[in-house]
C-alpha cells in the first residue's frame, strides 16, 4: 500500500465483496462497484452500477400482506468483457491457475487496475492487465482497457463485449425476501460496427437508462480490424470480436461506454444521445488524461495533508476519494440527496437519512455548490414534508427519516433481524430529529458560505416550516411550566418505546428538545437577518404571525430537559424522560458471551428480550449536543432555558454515556472522538483511528460490502477540521482552536470561506492562515485562541499556539 494506492496482492473470495465496494469508481453522477468485468452476481462477486435519483418502488407480499419498498436500483451492467482462447469457454478464476494477482485502486484518480497472470488447462500462460474509470471530466463517460499478452502461445481469441440488462437488486442478504426486480427491458441495437447499445426502464418509476459501448482493438501496428458478430435480445446485447495474437506481443482492447438517463437535461432521448456521444470520444488514454486533470483540480481544493502519519494520511485521502465519487461538481446539476451508503451498494436501500449532518461540514468549505444542491433536494420536497405533517396531525414541514425519490417516508414497516431470522416491527420513522438536522444544515451552510440568495429564496422558508412543525408537535405542561415533546425517538435507535408499552416513541428526548430550543431562538436571528421587504414576503408566504413567533420565542426558553443523578449523585442529562428507571445491563456477561456486541439490539431481541429495558445506546444521542455545539454556545442555550451548565457538565455526561454505548453505528466513533478531544486526547485519538479504519477494515463484519458509510468517511475529515483544528464560525469570523497539535504537526488544508480561498497550516507550534481574496477590498477575519487578525492587504498571518507540542 503506497501513499495513493490501495492494493491487494492475492484473490480472496471471502473478501471480494468488500473489495468491490472499496474500489468502486464514480463521478458524482453514477458509480460502479469494483467487480471483475466477467463476473456475475454469484455470492462472491456482485456487479453493481447506481446513479443519483435512480429509485424504483416495488411491492412484496409477506405473510399475506403487501409491503411496499423503494430502492436505489442496480442498473444494467456495462462492465461485461469475456476472454475466450481458441474457442474454449470464457476465462474465469474458476477454470485457470492464478500465477500472480494484483488488484489496485488509485485514490488520486479513482482508477481501478488489475494485473493477472494465469495458466489455462491447455498450459497456456497469459498476462492480463486491466484499467477502468468513470470519468470525472465527462459525467456520461466510463472507460475500460484490457491488455492481453500471450506468454508462451499464439492463436486466435474471442473477446465478448456486452451490455447486460438482466440485473436485480440482491446485494444485501437481509433484503432478499423483498422484491428485487426493478428493471424491465426496452431495446438493444448496434448502430455501427464497433458500437452496441442497450436501453432499459425501471418498472414503476419509468426511468429510462441507456448505455452505448464502442470497442476497438489495438496491436503493435495500431488499430486492428477484428471479425465481429452480434447477438442481441431486449435486455442483453453483445459483440464477439475475433482476432489473432502472437506470443510475447500485447494486444489492447478499449471499451468506451456512455451512460444516459431520462432524468438528464439537454438530451434528445437517452439511447440516441448515448450512441451519438460514444462515437465522439477519442482513445482510452486521451479520456484518462482529461479525467486525471479533473481529479487534480478537485484535489487542489479538497486535499488534507498530514505528513507525519502515513496511515492517517492514506485513509483520509481514501475517504476524500470516495466522497468525491458521490459528491462532485457533477452532482450540483442533479436533483439529488446524499445516500447514507453512497452509490456503490444497496444497504439502506439507497435512502437519504440524517447522515448529511456529518457530510456537509467538509463540503461547505470546499464544494459548497454541492451542499446547495443537496439542500435544494430538501426544498423541492417541502410540499411533501408539509403534507406529511398534516397527515400526522401537525403543522409546518415534517421531513421523513428515510427519503428517496419524492420525499415521502420510506422507512420500512418491518426489518429482518439476522440474529433471529425474524421480521420485526420497525418504528424508526419516529426519528423526527432529522428535521432538526436539516434546519442545522441550512443554517451552517449559510454561515460558511454567506449565500444570502439561497437563504432568502429557499432556506428560510424551510427553516420556518420546520420550526412550525416543532411548535406543533410540542405541548405545554402547566405543572412544569415547560414545553414537552412525546412519541419520538432519538438518534440512539435502540429505544423505540417504553418497556411493556404498546405506545410508540419516548417522552422528551433531551437531544431533540435542546435542538428545538436552539431552533426557536435561531429563527429570531434568521428573521432579523432578512431585509424588510424580503422578510415581509416570507411572512406572507408562510403565514407566520407575530403571535406565533412570540410563542416560538417563549418555547426557546421553556423546553423541558430531563436530568437524573448518576451513581455518585451527580446530575447528568437524561437521554429521555424515564431513562434513569431502566435497568443496568451486565455488560461483561454479554461481551463474554457474544464478543462483538455493537448490535446489542439484535442480540437481545433474538434472546426474546428488548433493548427498551436497559440503560444503553446504539450510538451517541445526548452527546450529539456536545458534538454540534461548542461549549460556550451550549452553556448559553442551557442558561437561556434556565438549566445549570457547570464546568463539569460535558465531562460528566460524556463519561456516563460512553460507558453505556455499543457503537452499533460507526457514526458514534466520530461523535465520541470529537467530544473527547478537549477532555481525553488519547481516548479521542483512539476513537478517531477506529473511525478511520471502520470501512476499509469492515469492523462491523460484512456491512461495508453492502455500501460504504459516507457519513463516517466525511466525519473523519470533519474531525480534523472541526474537532482537532477547532474550526468554527462566530459572528462572521473564522475561528480556530487547535488540539492534537503534536500528532497533527505539518497539517495543511485548503478551505473556502464565504468565497475566499484560505490555506491553513499547523506546524512547529504555529498556525499559519493565508487568504486569497478574489474581489477588491475583500477582507477575512480570523481568530485563533482569542487573537484576531484581519486578512485583506496583509494576506497571511501566523498565530503562536501557547502550549503547543502536547497531544
Amino acid at each position: 500500500m503506497s501513499e495513493w494506492t490501495l492494493a491487494y496482492d492475492h484473490f480472496d473470495p471471502e473478501e471480494e465483496g468488500l473489495r468491490e465496494a472499496l474500489t468502486s469508481t464514480g463521478n458524482g453522477y453514477f458509480c460502479t462497484r469494483g467487480s471483475f468485468s466477467w463476473a456475475d452476481a454469484d455470492g462472491v462477486h456482485y456487479p453493481g452500477t447506481y446513479m443519483h435519483g435512480g429509485y424504483n418502488r416495488e411491492t412484496t407480499i409477506m405473510a399475506g400482506a403487501p409491503v411496499l419498498n423503494e430502492d436505489l436500483v442496480n442498473l444494467p451492467n456495462w462492465l461485461v468483457l469475456d476472454l475466450r482462447i481458441e474457442g474454449e469457454g470464457a476465462v474465469g478464476l474458476g477454470n485457470v491457475e492464478l500465477l500472480s494477482y494484483r488488484h489496485e485502486y488509485d485514490l488520486r484518480n479513482a482508477v481501478l487496475k488489475r494485473h493477472l497472470r494465469f495458466r489455462d488447462r491447455a498450459g497456456r500462460d497469459t498476462t492480463l492487465r486491466t484499467r477502468r474509470f468513470v470519468s470525472m471530466e465527462n459525467k456520461h463517460l466510463a472507460a475500460m482497457e484490457w491488455e492481453i499478452m500471450p506468454e508462451n502461445w499464439s492463436g486466435r481469441v474471442d473477446l465478448v463485449v456486452a451490455l447486460d440488462g438482466r440485473v436485480m437488486n440482491s446485494g444485501v442478504a437481509r433484503y432478499r425476501q423483498l422484491e428485487g426486480r426493478h428493471v424491465n427491458p426496452s431495446s438493444s441495437n448496434s448502430p455501427r460496427p464497433d458500437t452496441i447499445g442497450l436501453r432499459a426502464r425501471t418498472r414503476q418509476s419509468r426511468i429510462y437508462v441507456a448505455q452505448a459501448a464502442r470497442t476497438r482493438i489495438y496491436g503493435p501496428g495500431g488499430e486492428m480490424e477484428p471479425e465481429r458478430s452480434l447477438y442481441q435480445v431486449e435486455d442483453y446485447v453483445h459483440q464477439v470480436l475475433t482476432f489473432g495474437v502472437e506470443e510475447g506481443s500485447p494486444v489492447r482492447a478499449e471499451k468506451m461506454v456512455t451512460f444516459y438517463s431520462s432524468r438528464d437535461t439537454a438530451i434528445y432521448e437517452p439511447l440516441a444521445n448515448a450512441q451519438k456521444s460514444v462515437g465522439r470520444f477519442g482513445t482510452f488514454d486521451e479520456a484518462l488524461q482529461r479525467h486525471e486533470q479533473a481529479w487534480e483540480e478537485l484535489w487542489n481544493v479538497c486535499d488534507v495533508r498530514i505528513p507525519g502519519d502515513e496511515r492517517v494520511q492514506f485513509l483520509l485521502r481514501f475517504h476524500i476519494s470516495h466522497i468525491l465519487q458521490v459528491c462532485s461538481p457533477h452532482t450540483a446539476d442533479l436533483d439529488a440527496g446524499v445516500p447514507a451508503r453512497g452509490l456503490n451498494g444497496e444497504a439502506y436501500r439507497g435512502h437519504i437519512f440524517w447522515d448529511e449532518l456529518y457530510i456537509y461540514p467538509f463540503l461547505n468549505f470546499r464544494l459548497p455548490e454541492v451542499t446547495r444542491e443537496f439542500l435544494m433536494y430538501r426544498y423541492r420536497r417541502l410540499e411533501e414534508a408539509r403534507a406529511a405533517a398534516v397527515e400526522a396531525g401537525f403543522r409546518g414541514a415534517m421531513y421523513p427519516w428515510q427519503s428517496g425519490s419524492d420525499g415521502q417516508e420510506e422507512t420500512q414497516t418491518v426489518h429482518l433481524n439476522p440474529k433471529s431470522g425474524l421480521w420485526e416491527p420497525d418504528l424508526s420513522h419516529n426519528q423526527r430529529h432529522v428535521n432538526a438536522a436539516i434546519f442545522y444544515n441550512i443554517w451552517h451552510y449559510y454561515k460558511a458560505t454567506g449565500d444570502t440568495e439561497f437563504l432568502v429564496e429557499h432556506g428560510a422558508e424551510m427553516m420556518l416550516e420546520i420550526t412550525r412543525f416543532w411548535a406543533s408537535i410540542a405541548h405545554f405542561n402547566p405543572d412544569r411550566d415547560r414545553y414537552e415533546i412525546h412519541g419520538i425517538m432519538g438518534p440512539d435507535e435502540f429505544h423505540e418505546k417504553y418497556p411493556g408499552s404498546d405506545e410508540e416513541g419516548l417522552r422528551n428526548n433531551a437531544y431533540t428538545n435542546v435542538m428545538v430550543a436552539w431552533i426557536f431562538e435561531t429563527c429570531g436571528e434568521l428573521l432579523e437577518l432578512l431585509p424588510g421587504r424580503t422578510r415581509n414576503a416570507l411572512l406572507a408566504k408562510t403565514g407566520l404571525t407575530d403571535g406565533e413567533f412570540q410563542t416560538w420565542q417563549e418555547m426557546s426558553r421553556k423546553m423541558f430537559v430531563p436530568f437524573h443523578e448518576d451513581s455518585e449523585g451527580n446530575n447528568v442529562i437524561s437521554q429521555f424522560e424515564g431513562f434513569e428507571d431502566l435497568e443496568e445491563l451486565d455488560w461483561e456477561a454479554y461481551k463474554e458471551r457474544y464478543g462483538n456486541i455493537q448490535r446489542l439490539d439484535r442480540i437481545l431481541r433474538a434472546e426474546g428480550d428488548t433493548p427498551d429495558r436497559y440503560k444503553l445506546a446504539k450510538q451517541a444521542d445526548t452527546l450529539m449536543l456536545f458534538f454540534l455545539f461548542e461549549e460556550e454556545e451550549l452553556r448559553r442555550i442551557f442558561d437561556r432555558l434556565g438549566y445549570v451548565y457547570d464546568p463539569e457538565t460535558a465531562r460528566r455526561n460524556i463519561g456516563y454515556y460512553s460507558a453505556r454505548t455499543t457503537h452499533g453505528s460507526t457514526l458514534s466513533f466520530i461523535v465520541h472522538a470529537h467530544v473527547l478531544a478537549g477532555i481525553d486526547s488519547e481516548a479521542s485519538w483512539e476513537m478517531f483511528l477506529t473511525a478511520l479504519e471502520s470501512d476499509i477494515g469492515d469492523i462491523q463484519g460484512g456491512t461495508t460490502q453492502e455500501g460504504i458509510h459516507l457519513g463516517v468517511m466525511a466525519g473523519t475529515l470533519d474531525l480534523i477540521q472541526r474537532g482537532y483544528l477547532g474550526t468554527e464560525i462566530r459572528d462572521g469570523t473564522l475561528h480556530f482552536a487547535p488540539r492534537q497539535t503534536e500528532r497533527l504537526d505539518g497539517l495543511s488544508l485548503p478551505l473556502r470561506f464565504r468565497e475566499t480561498p484560505v490555506e491553513v497550516a499547523l506546524e512547529g507550534g504555529e498556525l499559519r492562515v493565508a487568504a486569497s481574496p478574489e474581489r477588491p477590498g475583500q477582507t477575512l477575519k480570523v481568530s485563533v485562541n482569542g487573537e484576531v487578525a484581519e486578512l485583506g492587504t496583509e494576506k497571511r498571518h501566523t498565530f503562536d499556539l501557547p502550549g503547543a507540542g502536547s497531544a
